[in-house]
């Protein structure tokens, strides 16, 4: 059995996110299968930031937006549901496939009684990400319809059962794309013997879950003894006025940028000296992939999910105690004050690349697909 001819991907927007990447390199790798694909987003079809190829059928739902009230937001729902169906209905596809909680919801309530199979996949820890009581009662009496759920890293396998029962729970990580390029190990200092600055890098969405709170904290501790450090944060979102109250609280400013979204982060990720991650919890981080494929070493907490399924401690990065900024803030201290050992982490961060390939990523999702396709 192969991948259907025709097949749905839907998600709720292709704006920046790891959930929206995958979700694009899914369509355009089956429509350069040749089967004909449609990717439907609940957000409107302008403004994507990740390219699809040409021959896919792009509809926008334009169906995103604040519900002030209950009412409002059982109205909009129903909206949703509707212009959903319809939009998968004339898609006709063999296999549906739907990315993130709440579009997962929609999608199984939409097809019912379509006759398509939907495999949904779950981006964040089903244990640790928080979910109101409304979406949570959904979340169970939906999830038992769909054909197969795809769950980001092993740590999450037992959870998604219990959510599916009987269904096939598949474990496949997101991929990382070999970068354009990559970071030239040990750059001389500027001249005149002044010392180069260490640059810091992070990024992801500005919300709780990323802890850049914490990040800020530990590198606190580190820039008291070293002004010549420096963090870089690439990213938006609702913690952005926090973020800079807390920045200004430490005496910070001249240390740390808040960069916003950046349209191509490689060449910002090249000449940096350092990423870390300081998620609470994660999936598969891409964001982290990313670095360590430009030849970046990494400092991460140990977080639920998928972060020591990246960073081989001691290999090709450092793994911290799960919230424990005082150990944070040590290991980037450490690194910060040992080149050589630096880049010998940094000589092994690369391999990411070969340890999460879209070609394993691709097998995998196609082998999910072939076992639910209708015969």
């Amino acid at each position: 059995m192969s991948v259907p001819g025709r097949l749905a991907v839907v998600i709720h927007a292709l704006h920046g996110g790891g959930a929206e990447r995958m979700a694009a390199l899914l369509a355009n790798h089956w429509a350069g299968r040749g089967r004909t694909v449609t990717v439907v987003t609940l957000g409107e079809a302008h403004g994507d930031t990740y390219g699809l190829a040409p021959d896919i059928n792009r509809t926008g739902l334009g169906l995103v937006g604040h519900s002030p009230t209950p009412l409002h937001g059982l109205w909009n729902n129903w909206r949703r549901l509707r212009a959903l169906r319809e939009a998968i209905r004339q898609a006709r596809p063999g296999v549906v496939v739907s990315h993130c909680l709440e579009t997962n919801v929609l999608v199984l309530l939409a097809t019912r009684r379509l006759g398509c199979p939907v495999v949904i996949t779950e981006h964040t820890s089903l244990a640790d990400h928080r979910v109101g009581p409304l979406w949570r009662w959904l979340r169970r009496r939906t999830y038992p319809r769909c054909a197969g759920l795809v769950v980001l890293n092993e740590a999450w396998r037992e959870s998604a059962r219990q959510l599916v029962g009987h269904r096939p729970v598949w474990v496949i990580p997101n991929a990382v794309r070999p970068p354009r390029h990559r970071r030239s190990p040990g750059a001389p200092g500027p001249p005149g013997g002044q010392r180069r600055p260490f640059r810091v890098i992070s990024m992801g969405r500005l919300a709780p879950e990323k802890g850049f709170d914490m990040l800020l904290a530990a590198f606190a501790q580190v820039a008291r003894d070293r002004p010549h450090c420096q963090l870089r944060i690439l990213g938006d979102g609702p913690e952005r006025p926090r973020l800079q109250r807390q920045i200004q609280r430490l005496r910070l400013a001249g240390q740390v940028h808040l960069a916003g979204w950046v349209a191509d982060p490689e060449r910002q990720l090249v000449e940096a000296d350092l990423y870390v991650l300081s998620s609470r919890y994660e999936g598969s981080p891409v964001a982290l992939q990313e670095a360590m494929a430009c030849g970046l070493p990494a400092v991460s907490f140990d977080c639920p999910g998928g972060a020591r399924d990246v960073v081989r401690h001691e290999v090709d990065g450092l793994l911290v105690p799960p919230g424990d900024v005082e150990q944070l803030a040590a290991a980037i201290g450490e690194l910060a004050d040992d080149p050589d050992r630096r880049e010998r982490l940094a000589a092994r961060a690369a391999e990411v690349c070969q340890r999460f390939s879209l070609e394993e990523f691709f097998r995998r999702w196609d082998a999910a697909l072939q076992m639910v396709a209708p015969s």
